[in-house]
């Protein structure tokens, strides 16, 4: 699989290395918003940039027919033309607010605890609290997005806020402590007890993985598709 890394900080460092050990070629790796010409040959694209120029990325990706990962937060406002993109060219994308195998493991943990806890919301308190190193520049994370998204399509609560709380509400803590790679905990308390969930990440690794496992799985496909999907976890 010839492989084109846009966005090469960390992240796509550690994704490299991985692909290289899976006997996967990286023919491009650049930190800016990708030419055609640049595009040539690369038949998977794996993003991983910062939220102000993940739309850009995509779309030249997508209009070149590359089918393309994404796992670049805090963009979504515009994930409906994305998918319109990746509709009309006919081409295959997946877009994670993580991809690690445990986190996605953990969102469906997640949703079925929502599930159980739904009826007995009036006597526990829910809270989501994430942790990450101090260099990621969105907050709440994207992964406690979907976490909170989670809760609310299986219980009778409303919405998310970082700054708001109310008893249809569900508040998130955004924390940023150097070197930490995330961290995610979902508290259910009441007076006289705490159900908790969590999920610690120690490395880079997973995330890496994960996202090269999907384009593996995507490679040989059209159409848009999630992590789910890959994980077989529908």
């Amino acid at each position: 699989m010839k492989v084109g890394l846009i966005g090469y900080g960390k992240m796509g460092k550690a994704i490299e290395n991985i692909l290289l050990k899976r006997g996967h070629e990286v023919v491009l790796k650049i930190s800016h918003t990708p030419t055609v010409e640049e595009l040539k040959g690369v038949e998977v694209a794996i993003e991983f940039s910062k939220p102000e120029f993940a739309y850009d990325n995509l779309k030249v990706l997508l209009e070149n027919n590359v089918k393309t990962i994404c796992g670049t937060t805090g963009w979504l406002n515009k994930q409906g033309e994305i998918n319109q993109l990746t509709i009309a060219n006919k081409t295959a994308y997946i877009y994670a607010s993580n991809f690690s195998l445990g986190v996605n493991l953990f969102f469906e943990l997640n949703k079925q605890l929502a599930r159980m806890m739904n009826k007995y919301l009036n006597d526990y308190k829910i809270n989501i609290e994430e942790i990450h190193h101090t260099q990621k520049l969105d907050a709440p994370s994207g992964t406690a997005i979907t976490l909170a998204e989670g809760i609310l399509d299986n219980t009778n609560l409303n919405t998310w806020s970082l700054d708001e709380t109310g008893d249809t509400i569900i508040p998130i803590e955004a924390k940023r402590i150097e070197n930490v790679p995330g961290t995610h905990i979902i508290q259910y308390t009441s007076n006289v007890d705490t159900i908790e969930i969590s999920h610690t990440a120690h490395s880079r690794e997973g995330f890496a993985l994960g996202a090269v496992i999907a384009a593996e799985w995507i490679w040989d496909k059209q159409g848009i598709y999630t992590m789910n999907d890959v994980l077989e976890l529908n």
